[in-house]
């Protein structure tokens, strides 16, 4: 079955960086966008960044542009976020996801399949 296992979460400083990484299985991961989400306390799961199925085609939210980047390795079945400068506001869980289509939007509604997710914490 479909396994999405994320790893790379913890705390740092603002302005500290992390790199989160997500370990997909059990489909063809070349044939489908890939995404990064999250979810803050008390708030909605929102989209953060996509990622198309050749790795051409990135789309990031206007909170993390410029500052997070969303790359994949189809040969190790892994996709990746660098987080750059990050913010107190970019605490939350953060969750890889499967798209529907080989392509990729902004729509969290289009993303299917979760991991356990990976907490970040930023202190300011």
């Amino acid at each position: 079955q479909v396994q999405l296992v994320e790893s790379g979460g913890g705390l740092v400083q603002a302005g500290g960086s992390l790199r989160l990484s997500c370990a997909a299985s059990g489909y063809t991961f070349e044939s489908y966008a890939m995404g990064w989400l999250r979810q803050a306390s008390g708030k909605e799961r929102e989209f953060v960044a996509g990622i198309s199925w050749h790795g051409g085609n990135a789309i990031y939210a206007e909170s993390v542009k410029g500052r997070f980047t969303i790359s994949r390795d189809n040969a190790k079945n892994t996709v990746y976020l660098q987080m750059d400068d990050l913010k107190p506001e970019d605490t939350a869980v953060y969750y890889c996801s499967i798209h529907k289509t080989a392509w990729g939007t902004s729509d969290a509604r289009d993303y299917h399949y979760w991991g356990q997710g990976t907490q970040v914490t930023v202190s300011s």
